[in-house]
């Protein structure tokens, strides 16, 4: 059985971390959740006046970046909600580690095969999310995908990754993705049937280091993440637009799920040093000790980005293949 279907069935057994402030009680996809009194899940419903977002001192940029995509509401598994999903203001850091094919595979379900990155070895990302403004309000993620070959697509490994590296568009099967506050999971694990439970996580940068960790509900420590600040680079809006599609099962039927970012404010180093990740008894820790998660090729940091989370599609390449 994959992370992903554990994690789903554990969830609603931990206690639940409530928003900081006044709250009030909405119901999302026959689930009652606290969000913050006046945020913009109580104003707005997924379904914002983008002219009043604009004027959000919060939100710090212009966002022209949402306006070209305007919102729909959509069937899905919970209802109709208005999609896509709005992240106006996030900051992320992704480490990027090679690990065994082998250790690889054996997480993945057929026919999902990870990209092969050198001889023997594919590729892990861990990334820590911090979601300062969006439609369902702030929240922190963290997330461990193994990055997957493109589905359809019978090309070399190496010829995909480096054509998913030039158009910055690239697929991955996620196997954890704790969230910290209730609406998000609810979203995630109805919505998305992503493998989302409930944990404590903080992302911090200020403009000497970067300081991240997860520890379970119940206190229980699992990952600690401390690295400099590497030199950041001013990105024009609109210029560098990347594309992570989240390839999973949905009532048993393949579906991928685009995420579009907008990076503003970025930096990305290749072989980063200093970079001290500790592990300890957490299900994170115990997932990155699974997959054997070596060397870090790369750092992708995030200061100031904007993220649109898509409406799963039918992943059609895969209709004729048993599983």
């Amino acid at each position: 059985m994959s992370s992903a279907g554990r994690s789903s069935t554990a969830s609603s057994k931990i206690s639940i971390p409530h928003p900081k402030g006044p709250t009030i009680q909405v119901e999302f996809g026959g689930q009652k959740v606290d969000v913050p009194k006046g945020g913009y899940y109580d104003r707005y419903r997924m379904n914002p006046n983008l002219e009043e977002v604009a004027r959000d001192p919060a939100v710090g940029h212009d966002i022209d970046f949402f306006r070209k995509i305007p919102k729909r509401l959509v069937d899905s598994r919970v209802g109709q909600v208005y999609a896509p999903n709005f992240y106006y203001r996030t900051r992320s850091v992704q480490l990027l580690y090679l690990a065994p094919l082998d250790r690889l595979q054996s997480k993945l379900l057929s026919p999902l095969e990870p990209i092969t990155a050198l001889p023997g070895y594919g590729l892990v990302a861990l990334t820590f999310y911090s979601y300062l403004v969006c439609d369902n309000d702030p929240y922190n993620e963290v997330s461990i995908a193994i990055i997957v070959r493109q589905p359809g697509k019978g090309s070399y490994s190496t010829t995909q990754l480096l054509s998913s590296m030039w158009n910055r568009t690239f697929y991955g099967y996620v196997l954890a993705l704790p969230v910290d506050t209730e609406i998000a999971r609810v979203r995630g694990v109805y919505g998305y049937q992503l493998p989302k439970w409930l944990a404590n996580i903080n992302l911090e940068m200020d403009n000497h280091n970067i300081k991240a960790d997860i520890t379970a509900a119940d206190g229980t420590p699992d990952l600690t993440l401390e690295v400099p600040l590497p030199a950041l680079k001013t990105i024009p809006s609109q210029s560098s637009i990347a594309t992570n599609n989240a390839i999973n099962k949905i009532d048993g039927k393949w579906y991928q799920v685009a995420v579009q970012a907008n990076p503003l404010l970025a930096a990305q180093c290749l072989f980063p040093r200093n970079i001290k990740l500790s592990r300890s008894k957490g299900p994170l820790s115990k997932l990155l000790n699974e997959l054997g998660v070596s060397t870090i090729l790369r750092m992708d940091v995030l200061r100031e980005a904007q993220m649109i989370l898509n409406m799963p599609t039918p992943l059609q390449a895969f209709d004729n293949v048993r599983s």
